[in-house]
């Protein structure tokens, strides 16, 4: 009997991953919050805003109906963008228990507070569910043409991260896991800053040295914080980190990253939010890694520099002058 999976976000990813858990046999229930699109979407057998390409597998069914959805699922995935995440946990909280766990593959953090997700999944549930993020280097539309792609499981508890990481393996899709659920986080988070600053460093036609700096640097400061809050280095160093970070710094289909282009050409945020057409999660990432800096009094200047340029009305160009002219220090401490 095939394993029943609800995913709540029918996004690029959230659609990319119920085709990957359908695909390896899963009854895969997508949840969307417009009843209009899950109508079309059902019918069609395709998400034609986001992946029109790549119809999806027979296993795989759309519905607007949240309580229809939960009903008899064995797991739960939420795969909404971050400021939307407390929401739907709260609205899954009648249906979650320690054996259907709670596992998501939002990037981001609580907007206002700057707490990981995990902190407010485990609020909202209580310290016997078990938790899990799934994250690292996974462009939608390629997880949904079925192009080779890897990924970490990143949970409190390690039976519950295997489990996951086994529903997902197969089909061109590697899943590795590991227990540093908070150093899984931060790299999933803070590289969409990051890529919204080497964005502007090619949109400004600054060259390939400056993007290759910000990057390595980018790690440095990712690393810093995370450190400071319990992260692995090793996380960081791996597909949560470092993996995800250079693909979404260097590839187009990031919307961090175009979103710094455009700001590196000229146009405003608003602007080069609307020809983006998407959440950008970058932006609202960007006040909450300068809240959690500032809270542990550790220095990112990439980070802060991408937040004033955001929200303080900072000069892009000046922004790479000010990061050149640091004072002359070590480069590992």
């Amino acid at each position: 009997m095939a394993t029943v999976i609800a995913v709540f976000g029918a996004g690029s990813w959230g659609t990319a991953l119920g085709m990957q858990l359908a695909r390896m046999g899963h009854d895969v229930r997508l949840w969307a919050r417009d009843a209009d699109r899950a109508e079309a979407m059902e019918r069609d057998r395709v998400n034609q805003r986001y992946l029109p390409d790549s119809p999806f597998p027979e296993s795989l069914h759309v519905s607007s109906d949240f309580a229809a959805v939960c009903e008899g699922a064995q797991h739960l995935l939420v795969a909404t963008p971050s400021h939307a995440f407390s929401e739907t946990v709260d609205r899954l909280a009648p249906y979650v228990t320690a054996e259907t766990g709670l596992v998501w593959a939002s990037k981001g953090f609580e907007p206002g507070t700057g707490r990981l997700l995990h902190e407010v999944a485990r609020e909202r549930l209580g310290a016997d569910i078990p938790l899990a993020l799934i994250t690292g280097p996974s462009f939608a539309r390629e997880v949904a043409e079925a192009l080779p792609t890897a990924v970490t499981v990143a949970a409190t508890q390690p039976a519950f991260g295997h489990a996951w990481a086994a529903l997902l393996h197969g089909h061109n899709f590697r899943a590795y896991y590991t227990a540093d659920l908070v150093g899984a986080e931060l790299g999933g988070a803070i590289k969409n800053v990051l890529a919204v600053a080497c964005g502007m460093a090619d949109g400004l036609g600054l060259g390939e040295n400056a993007r290759a700096a910000l990057i390595t640097r980018g790690l440095a400061e990712m690393m810093r914080l995370g450190r400071d809050l319990g992260a692995d280095d090793r996380t960081l160093m791996g597909l949560a980190g470092i993996g995800d970070l250079v693909l979404t710094c260097t590839g187009n289909q990031s919307r961090n990253r175009r979103l710094g282009l455009a700001l590196g050409q000229g146009r405003s945020v608003d602007e080069a939010v609307a020809e983006i057409g998407q959440v950008v999660e970058g932006i609202k990432t960007a006040e909450e890694v300068m809240r959690l800096a500032e809270r542990a009094g550790v220095e990112m200047p990439i980070a802060e520099q991408v937040h004033g340029i955001l929200f303080r009305g900072w000069n892009a160009r000046k922004g790479v002058q000010v990061l050149m002219e640091r004072d002359l220090k070590r480069e590992t401490e």
